[in-house]
């Protein structure tokens, strides 16, 4: 695979741990691998993002305001990210932003000054990489405990850790990292 312009993450289950609905800063914790992961592609010059569903906010559960919070709180634990886009519509809004559909790929890469086709969005299921697919990115699939077999099974690359995703996207296959 080509070296991406620009990697794009998911937040929850894949840079984060996922609890349900979060609006607490305080209960951020970053995964294994995550801050490491995106240290190697700070250095490395690419870009960063976050593409993430907050329909917590939609459903009436959450605020935007508490969403950006959580969504600092998670950018200052790992370094620092280019840019956070989330989509807070409910999932029977049918809107154009809410993964699988592309809307967060493509303002990601909007905001970052890339095209989509330069990014590769990660992320630990199937609607992460619909969307990329969708917009016109590649995807990598770090599945966790919430990823479905049959969504790995049809993952056209997975990792099985966030660091590995990166250093296969580096180039530098087989190599660690600490």
């Amino acid at each position: 695979m080509n070296r991406p312009a620009a990697v794009l993450f998911d937040r929850d289950g894949t840079l984060v741990e996922d609890v349900p609905y979060n609006g607490d800063p305080d209960r951020v914790r970053p995964l294994p691998g995550a801050r490491p992961a995106l240290d190697l592609l700070r250095a490395a010059g690419l870009a960063t993002g976050v593409v993430s569903n907050q329909s917590g906010i939609g459903r009436g559960l959450l605020t935007h305001a508490s969403v950006r919070r959580v969504n600092a709180r998670a950018d200052a634990l790992l370094g620092g990210l280019d840019t956070w886009v989330y989509c807070p519509h409910a999932p029977s809004d049918g809107c154009a932003c809410r993964k699988p559909r592309p809307g967060l790929v493509t303002e990601a890469a909007r905001r970052l000054g890339v095209a989509p086709a330069d990014c590769v969005v990660i992320g630990d299921i199937a609607a992460d990489l619909e969307a990329a697919r969708a917009a016109g990115a590649r995807g990598v699939l770090v599945p966790t405990a919430a990823t479905l077999p049959k969504e790995i099974a049809a993952a056209p690359r997975s990792a099985p850790d966030l660091l590995t995703a990166v250093c296969w996207l580096l180039g530098e296959n087989g190599r660690t990292h600490t």
